[in-house]
C-alpha cells in the first residue's frame, strides 16, 4: 500500500485475485493430470508458479504486482491438487494415511507459518524481498524435478470441452469474488449479489452438463460414494470453522490488543507448529485405527477449543489466545487428513484426479464463504454496537469505552459462528466411516 499508494480494497486483490484464479485453476487440474505427463505437467506448473514470482519481484507499479500473483496461482491450482493425487496413487490404500499426513505438512503448516515469516521479513527488509527469497529456491526445485520426479499418473486423451472450460471459469470466478467482496461491500450491495447469482447459475449449468457428457470434464459422480461425500462435508466446514478464524484473530490482536502484524503472525506460530507436528502422526494412526475415531475426537477438540474465544476481552492474556488456537489445530491435525483419506480411498483409481479436485474446490469455495460470514457478521455487530458520533463530543472517554465494547460484541459474535461451524463438523464426523474401499462408489451405483 505504501510502495504503490493504493486503498486497502485494492491491495487486498492480490490474495483475492489469487484465491479465485486459484479456485478457478483446481477443477481444470482433473483434466489437466489426466491428459498430460505429470512429470511434465508438475515442471510445467512450478515454472510458471517461478515467472509469476519472478513478474512480482521487478514489478514496477501495482498493476504488474497483481499480474505476477494472478501467473503464481495459476500453477498453484495445479500442484496442490496433483501432489495429493499422486501420494494417493503411488500408496496403496492401507498406506494412504501416512502418505496423506506427510502432504499435510506441506498443506497445513507452510500456510500457517507464513504470517509470522512474513511479518519479520516486512520488518527488516522489503516486500519485495517476500518474492527475492523465494526465486534461488523456485530454481533448485525445477532443476531437481527433472532428476527425482517421475510421470507415475496414466495418461489418454481426452477432448477439450470449451464450454465447460468457461462455464467453471466464470462460475467459480464470480462465486469466489463475490464472497470475497462480501467484506468491504457487504451482503447488500449490488456487486455481491449479482456475482454470487451469476456465479450459482453457472456453476448449476456446469454441474448439468458434466452430468450429461459420456466423458465429463469433471466427475461430480464421484458424490455417489457415501464416505467420500460425508468426508468432503466434514473437511468444507471444517476449513470454515479454521480460515475464517485465521482471519479474525489477528484482526483482535492487531486492533484491540494494539500488537503488530509481526506479533500476531507469532502468536498464531504455536498452533501452525502443533499441527506440522500431528499431521504425521495422525496419518499413521488412520492406518492403523481407522478415521471415524480421530476425527470425532479432533472435532471434539476443535469445539472445545473455540467455546472460550467467545469470551474474550481487551485484557485477555495472550498466551490463553496462544493456547487455545494451538488445540484448535490439533483438532483439525486429527481430522482434515484422515477424513480426506477415507474419502479418497472410496472411489476407484481412475477417479482419483477428478476427486481430489472436486475436494479442493469445494474446499476453496467453503474457505471463502467461511471468511465472508465471519468478516461480515463481525463488521455488522460492530457497526451496529457502535455508540453515536455525538458521544464523541460530549464525553470522548465513553465514548471510547462504548466503541470497544461495540467491536468486542463483533468478535464474540464473528467466534459464536465459527463455533456453530465447529458442531456441525463434529456432528458430521460421526457419519463417517472408519476406512473406505473402492466398493463403496461401486455399491453406490458407480460406474469402476
Amino acid at each position: 500500500m505504501k510502495a504503490f499508494s493504493v486503498s486497502t480494497s485494492t491491495v487486498q486483490w492480490l490474495t483475492t485475485g489469487f484465491m479465485m484464479v486459484n479456485g478457478i485453476m483446481i477443477p481444470i487440474s482433473a483434466w489437466l493430470s489426466t491428459r498430460f505427463n505429470s512429470k511434465m505437467l508438475y515442471i510445467s506448473a512450478m515454472t510458471t508458479f517461478f515467472i509469476g514470482t519472478v513478474v512480482c519481484y521487478i514489478a514496477p507499479n501495482f498493476g504488474m504486482l497483481l499480474t505476477g500473483r494472478l501467473i503464481q496461482a495459476l500453477g498453484v491450482g495445479v500442484t496442490m491438487p496433483l501432489l495429493q493425487t499422486i501420494m494417493l496413487s503411488i500408496f496403496p490404500p492401507a498406506k494412504r494415511g501416512t502418505a496423506m499426513g506427510l502432504a499435510g505438512i506441506v498443506i497445513g503448516l507452510a500456510p500457517a507459518i507464513g504470517p509470522t515469516l512474513s511479518g519479520w521479513v516486512i520488518d527488516n527488509w522489503t516486500w519485495r524481498d517476500l518474492f527475492g527469497m523465494i526465486i534461488p529456491l523456485m530454481l533448485l526445485v525445477i532443476l531437481a524435478s527433472f532428476f527425482f520426479v517421475k510421470s507415475v499418473l496414466p495418461t489418454k486423451k481426452v477432448g477439450t470441452d470449451l464450454l465447460s472450460i468457461v462455464m467453471s471459469t466464470v462460475g467459480f470466478g464470480s462465486l469466489l469474488y463475490g464472497f470475497s467482496s462480501v467484506g468491504e461491500d457487504g451482503w447488500g450491495s449490488a456487486t455481491v449479489i449479482s456475482t454470487l447469482v451469476i456465479g450459482v447459475i453457472f456453476i448449476a449449468l456446469f454441474i448439468w452438463r458434466q452430468l450429461t457428457m459420456k466423458k465429463p470434464f469433471l466427475e461430480f459422480r464421484v458424490y455417489r460414494s457415501f464416505p467420500f461425500t460425508i468426508s468432503a462435508i466434514l473437511s468444507s466446514v471444517t476449513m470454515m470453522a479454521m480460515v475464517g478464524v485465521e482471519m479474525v484473530i489477528p484482526l483482535y490482536l492487531q486492533i484491540v490488543k494494539g500488537m503488530s502484524a509481526f506479533e500476531s503472525g507469532l502468536t498464531l506460530l504455536a498452533g501452525a507448529i502443533m499441527m506440522g507436528i500431528m499431521s504425521p502422526i495422525t496419518g499413521r494412526a488412520v492406518d492403523r485405527f481407522g478415521a471415524k475415531r480421530l476425527s470425532i475426537i479432533g472435532m471434539f477438540l476443535l469445539t472445545l477449543g473455540s467455546i472460550p474465544f467467545i469470551f474474550i476481552t481487551k485484557s485477555t492474556p495472550t498466551i490463553y489466545i496462544v493456547f487455545f488456537y494451538a488445540i484448535r489445530m490439533f483438532g483439525i491435525s486429527m481430522s482434515m487428513m484422515p477424513a480426506t483419506t477415507v474419502g479418497m480411498n472410496s472411489l476407484p483409481i481412475n477417479l482419483l484426479s477428478h476427486g481430489t479436485a472436486v475436494n479442493n474446490t469445494q474446499r476453496q469455495v467453503a474457505s471463502s464463504v467461511g471468511t465472508a460470514v465471519l468478516i461480515s457478521i463481525l463488521t455488522n455487530v460492530t457497526k451496529n454496537n457502535m455508540p453515536s458520533k455525538h458521544m464523541l463530543s460530549t464525553n470522548p472517554l465513553n465514548y471510547q469505552t462504548h466503541a470497544i465494547n461495540a467491536t468486542l460484541s463483533g468478535y464474540h459474535a464473528a467466534f459464536m459462528i465459527s463455533l456453530i461451524f465447529c458442531l456441525l463438523a463434529f456432528i458430521t464426523a460421526f457419519f463417517l466411516k472408519n476406512r473406505g474401499h473402492s466398493s463403496d462408489y461401486t455399491k453406490a451405483g458407480g460406474e469402476d
